[in-house]
């Protein structure tokens, strides 16, 4: 779990953060009991408060992808 953040600069991946807030601003569209008393009617927002709170489970993934590591003068 992560969170609380302070702000959006706090967020470790904002691409991971925005895909996790979708997720759950889908769920509250389709009937979902916000987790806060909401202070906005549209999902997302709702949703990105959530997050910000800390209040919804989810983890970084670490990146699949490693590069190899060049050697100097190797590409010759």
């Amino acid at each position: 779990m992560l969170g609380p953040f302070e702000s959006i600069e706090d967020v470790p991946s904002r691409y991971q953060f925005v895909h996790v807030v979708a997720r759950r601003a889908r769920k509250i569209q389709g009937g979902a009991r916000p987790l806060l008393p909401p202070t906005s009617r549209k999902p997302t927002r709702v949703a990105q408060q959530e997050a910000m709170s800390g209040l919804l489970d989810f983890t970084l993934a670490q990146s699949a992808v490693t590069l190899p590591e060049v050697e100097e003068g190797a590409a010759e």
